[in-house]
C-alpha cells in the first residue's frame, strides 16, 4: 500500500483517524495496532509471520534479561564482595548470551532473506575454482516489507534493555505496536523504543493544531513525491536504462536529476508519514535536516537519513570504538606514532564497520559495498588530513567562517554526494565506471528524448527551485508550518489549495506514467 495511493490517503487513513477518535482514550492504541497489521498484511500477505517472529523473540528475550537482572538484585546485598562480583559476571554473561541469540535470530533472518543470493553467488563463483561441481542451491526468497527497518528497531530495543537504558516491556501489544506502526514500517524512520512506544500506545485527544500541521506535511510530502520525484523517475530510468547511448552533459544531468529524485522521494515520503503520525498526536522522528547545505561529508550524513546514522553510531561505532582491541590500537599509535594518529586510527577502525554496514544495508551487491567504501575513504581524508587542512588555512590565510568559503565547501560536498548517487543508481560497478568516464566526453543523445518534454523539465526546474527556497528558509531556523498557521485564514487556505491543485494538475500519474514505489522501501 503506497503512501501516495488513493486507498491509503482517502480510505485507510480516513477510516483509521475516525475510528481512533471514536473509541475510548485508553483503547485507541488498539486501532493503531489493528490498522498497522492490516497495512502490513495488505502489502506483504503471509510474510507477516516474519514480523511476528521478530516481535515475539525480542519480547521474550527482553523479559529473560530482566529476570536475570532481578534474580541478581534480589540476592546482591546478602552476598560477600567477591561472591557478588562472581554472580554479577555470571548474570552479565547470561544476558550477553540472550542478546546474542536475539541478534542471531533477527539479523540472521534479515541476512538470509536479503543476502542469500548475493553470498551464494559469490561462494559458488569461488567454489567453482577450488572444487569443480560445488554449488549452493538457488532458492526462491521473498523479502518482507520493511524488514531492514523493523529489524534495526528490534535489535536496538534488546540492546537498550541489556544496557539498562530501557526497561523490558511487559505489555506485548505496546511492543508489537512499536515494531509494526504503519507510519514507520515501509521505509522508516528507524525509531527508538523510548521515543515512540509510549506516545504511540497512549491515547491522544483530537488537536486542531496537530491536524493542521499533519495536513501541511502530507501535502508537502505529496508534492515532493508526485510532482518532482515521480516525474524525475522518467528521465532517470531512460538514461540509466541505456547508459551506453548517452555521454557528456546528459549523463551529468541524469546524475543531478537522480539526486533530486531520491531526495524528493524519500524526504517526501517521510513528510507524509510524519504528517500521518501527527493526525494521531504522534511525533515521528525527523529523518532529514536540509542535507544539501552540508559543508562536509560527515555533516551530510548527520543530516541525511538521520535515524539510520544515529543507529549505526550507537550500536556499531561506539561499541567498536570502546572495545579493548581498538583502545589498545589507540594507545599504541599515540605512543609510537603521534597524538593525532592515536586519536584517528581507532576512529578509522570503527568507521570501517559503520560504512561497510551502511553499504550492505542498502543492498546485496558489491555496488553497495563500494558505495559504503566511497564514503569511508572520503571520511578518512577528512580524519587523517586534519593537520594538513589546518596548515593549509594557516598558510593561505583563508577564514573558514567566511561566507564565500562556506559556500565553496557546500558546492564541493554537493558534487561529491552526487558522484556517490551515480554509484548508488548505476546498475553495476562497471556501468558506474563507464558512466563516470563518459561525463567527460562530448555529449551524445537527444536532450528532448529523455522521457520528459519541455513542460516536464520546466516543472522539475521550478519544483527544485521551490524546494531550495524552502530549505533556505528552514536553514535559517524559521518554522514554515507555524508561519503559515499564523496567517489569516483566507491566505492560509489559498496556499493549501494552491499546493493541492499543483499536486492534482502537475503530479506524475495517470496515462503515460507508471506507478513509482517509494525508493527506500526496496532497501
Amino acid at each position: 500500500m503506497s503512501y501516495t495511493s488513493y486507498f491509503y490517503l482517502l480510505f485507510f487513513l480516513g477510516v483509521l483517524v475516525a475510528l481512533y477518535y471514536l473509541i475510548p482514550l485508553k483503547k485507541r492504541w488498539l486501532v493503531l495496532l489493528g490498522g498497522s497489521y492490516f497495512f502490513y498484511w495488505m502489502a506483504s500477505g503471509k510474510m507477516i509471520v516474519f514480523l511476528l517472529i521478530t516481535t515475539v523473540s525480542v519480547y521474550l528475550g527482553a523479559l529473560a534479561m530482566e529476570r536475570e537482572q532481578q534474580a541478581f538484585d534480589s540476592v546482591r546485598k546478602s552476598l560477600e564482595k567477591e561472591e557478588r562480583k562472581t554472580r554479577k559476571a555470571v548474570m552479565m554473561r547470561r544476558k550477553r548470551h540472550i542478546v546474542f541469540a536475539m541478534v542471531l535470530i533477527n539479523v540472521g533472518l534479515l541476512a538470509f532473506l536479503k543476502y542469500y543470493h548475493f553470498f551464494s553467488a559469490n561462494i559458488n563463483a569461488l567454489g567453482s575454482h577450488l572444487e569443480p561441481g560445488f554449488q549452493l542451491p538457488a532458492l526462491k526468497l521473498l523479502m518482507p516489507l520493511g524488514i531492514s527497518f523493523y529489524t534495526l528497531s528490534a535489535v536496538g530495543y534488546v540492546i537498550d534493555v541489556y544496557r539498562g537504558q530501557t526497561a523490558a516491556d511487559h505489555h506485548f501489544g505496546r511492543l508489537a505496536l512499536f515494531l509494526s506502526l504503519f507510519t514507520n514500517i515501509t521505509e522508516g524512520p528507524i525509531s527508538r523504543y523510548d521515543q515512540l512506544a509510549g506516545q504511540a500506545f497512549e491515547g491522544h485527544r483530537a488537536d486542531y493544531r496537530q491536524f493542521t500541521f499533519g495536513a501541511q506535511l502530507i501535502l508537502w510530502g505529496l508534492f515532493q513525491k508526485m510532482v518532482l520525484a515521480d516525474r524525475a523517475a522518467l528521465l532517470v530510468s531512460t538514461v540509466f536504462g541505456s547508459p551506453s547511448d548517452y555521454s557528456g552533459g546528459i549523463v551529468i544531468l541524469a546524475m543531478f536529476v537522480y539526486t533530486l529524485q531520491i531526495y524528493a522521494d524519500f524526504a517526501g515520503c517521510m513528510d507524509i508519514v510524519r504528517g500521518s503520525g501527527a493526525l494521531f498526536g504522534i511525533e515521528i522522528a525527523r529523518n532529514f535536516n536540509q542535507p544539501f547545505f552540508s559543508k562536509s561529508i560527515g555533516e551530510f550524513w548527520r543530516r541525511w537519513h538521520m535515524t539510520l546514522g544515529a543507529w549505526f553510531k550507537d550500536y556499531i561505532f561506539y561499541p567498536v570504538t570502546l572495545s579493548k582491541t581498538n583502545m589498545k590500537l589507540g594507545r599504541w599509535a599515540k605512543k609510537h606514532l603521534s597524538v593525532h594518529l592515536g586519536q584517528a586510527m581507532p576512529t578509522a577502525f570503527a568507521l570501517f564497520f559503520v560504512w561497510l554496514a551502511n553499504g550492505l544495508w542498502h543492498g546485496a551487491s558489491w555496488k553497495y559495498v563500494a558505495y559504503g567504501m566511497y564514503y569511508y575513504v572520503l571520511t578518512l581524508f577528512g580524519l587523517f588530513g586534519k593537520p594538513v587542512i589546518h596548515c593549509f588555512y594557516e598558510k593561505t590565510g583563508i577564514r573558514k567562517e567566511s561566507r564565500p568559503w562556506q559556500q565553496l565547501l557546500i558546492i564541493r560536498t554537493f558534487i561529491l554526494v552526487n558522484v556517490g548517487m551515480l554509484l548508488f543508481r548505476a546498475n553495476s560497478l562497471r556501468i558506474f565506471a563507464e558512466m563516470f568516464e563518459s561525463m567527460f566526453r562530448k555529449t551524445t543523445g537527444n536532450w528532448l528524448e529523455l522521457g520528459l518534454d519541455r513542460h516536464d523539465l520546466a516543472v522539475l526546474a521550478l519544483g527544485a527551485l521551490l524546494m531550495l527556497m524552502v530549505g533556505i528558509v528552514r536553514e535559517r531556523g524559521i518554522c514554515i508550518r507555524e508561519r503559515i498557521a499564523s496567517w489569516p485564514m483566507v491566505l492560509r487556505w489559498t496556499v493549501y489549495a494552491g499546493v493541492f491543485c499543483a499536486i492534482v494538475l502537475l503530479g506524475a500519474y495517470g496515462s503515460g506514467y507508471g506507478v513509482v514505489d517509494p525508493l527506500y522501501a526496496n532497501f
